[in-house]
């Protein structure tokens, strides 16, 4: 199907993102007038991804014929995790200590908890609504995929999908609801994210080892950092695509072992005149994904490379190079937010505005009661709400330093999404069954 969008060709449309973005950082680096106020209220990074979200907006470009989300997505994100994550000093962020995962795993609570409320609040407003719909296209079907994609990402999503048999039509809906609510949510956290300072005040927060990490990360850069030759260039390139080359492998040889194992318990079911369900459907499905172990096993190479010589590649720019390629990323992301659609599917954009805003205020009471840092509260719930895509970009707007508590918090959550996405789905069935 031909696209009516105005830019067709992927190489057109790359280089007006770089042209946007390049307009962003360098109108940045202006100290005084009015364009240096407006970037003290509006940071770089949420100008990246809001320009493109333009485009589609207006129908220059069509994100669902372009390939650039995929190949930022494959290629850059999981080298770029590499390089950030081979640059980083694990051992102080392993000093980070609980509070990171105790806000990862409240943002979790609160998509679990938020769902269904927000359903039960719908459902006494208007229960039409909450009921519209019949068999595969029931309203709570649709809401609990974007509880798996909000507890980990797309591949906990496609897992909901598959379990709770969730027809085209709701899912299509869903997906338009769960893309601009969780792109204006990272919308929200990155205008926090310029406010940190005055945020862990009103938090009472300690931001002692965060600061402590960024200190260590600056000195060591400051310590080995030198004019990069061609060959530390190729070196850079080497250690990042070289990972994610054999990211892609083990994950081609991985991923279909699951979503075998996946087919089978599903054959099995059939036969048995039952519907597909169980613990091992679920482990299955949510390891089917080659793009989660793509993710995870880039990760683990860049830990790897990190104790060894490859962590001097910090000093000649490898987390900047990596920093360039999330750049790339956020803003492939943004062309997928397309701002019309919230007159098409209004009702429940406000169900899913009423969701997140429940997980949000879940996130910011727990944060203020154990102090933890906005930073650990905004890349705890990105975790979630994001995943692999979007984490590490929220903790870059902290400081690229703190990228690898993104990317290892994101792996949780594709660890736990399926699970907690199945039993949000359950609650959130019995509610629309008794409204």
């Amino acid at each position: 199907m031909e696209s009516a969008a105005l830019i067709t060709n992927d190489a057109v449309l790359f280089g007006v993102l770089m042209l946007l973005l390049g307009l962003v950082f360098w109108t940045s680096s202006f100290k005084t007038g009015p364009v240096a106020g407006f970037y003290r209220i509006f940071p770089p990074l949420l100008l990246c991804y809001f320009l493109p979200s333009l485009l589609t907006t207006f129908g220059i470009a069509d994100p669902d014929t372009s390939n650039l989300y995929y190949v930022a997505s494959r290629y850059l994100l999981p080298a770029a995790l590499v390089l950030l994550v081979v640059s980083a000093d694990l051992p102080a962020t392993l000093r980070l200590g609980p509070k990171a995962l105790i806000m990862f795993f409240t943002g979790t609570l609160g998509v679990v908890v938020g769902g269904p409320l927000a359903l039960l609040i719908a459902s006494a407003i208007a229960p039409d609504l909450v009921t519209g719909g019949a068999g595969p296209e029931e309203v709570w079907r649709g809401m609990a995929t974007v509880a798996g994609s909000w507890i980990g990402g797309a591949a906990n999503q496609t897992a909901i999908r598959e379990i709770f048999d969730v027809g085209p039509e709701v899912f299509s809906v869903w997906v338009a609801v769960d893309v601009l609510v969780a792109n204006v949510w990272m919308a929200i956290l990155l205008f926090m994210a310029a406010r940190r300072t005055a945020m862990d005040k009103a938090l009472k927060a300690d931001v002692s080892a965060i600061d402590e990490l960024q200190a260590r990360a600056e000195a060591y850069e400051a310590k080995h950092a030198r004019i990069p030759e061609t060959k530390d260039m190729i070196l850079i390139g080497m250690v990042a695509f070289g990972s994610v080359a054999i990211a892609h492998f083990a994950a081609d040889l991985i991923a279909p072992a699951f979503a075998g194992m996946a087919e089978r318990l599903h054959a099995e079911a059939a036969a048995a005149g039952i519907p597909p369900q169980g613990f091992g459907l679920i482990v299955a499905e949510s390891l089917a994904s080659g793009f989660f172990w793509l993710v995870a096993i880039a990760t683990a190479i860049g830990v790897a490379l990190s104790f060894t010589p490859a962590r001097k590649l910090q000093a000649v720019g490898a987390m900047k190079t990596g920093s360039v390629f999330i750049y790339i990323l956020v803003a492939t992301v943004g062309l997928h937010m397309d701002i019309t659609a919230i007159g098409e599917y209004w009702p429940f954009f406000l169900i899913g505005l009423l969701w997140i805003a429940i997980h949000a205020a879940l996130m910011l009471g727990v944060a203020f009661l154990i102090r933890a840092p906005l930073f650990f509260m905004a890349v705890g719930s990105q975790a979630n709400i994001g995943g692999a895509a979007s984490a590490p970009v929220v903790a870059s707007a902290f400081n690229p330093a703190l990228a690898p508590v993104g990317a290892l918090l994101a792996v949780v959550g594709y660890i736990v999404g399926t699970y907690a996405a199945w039993f949000c789905g359950l609650v959130m069935a019995a509610i629309a069954g008794g409204a």
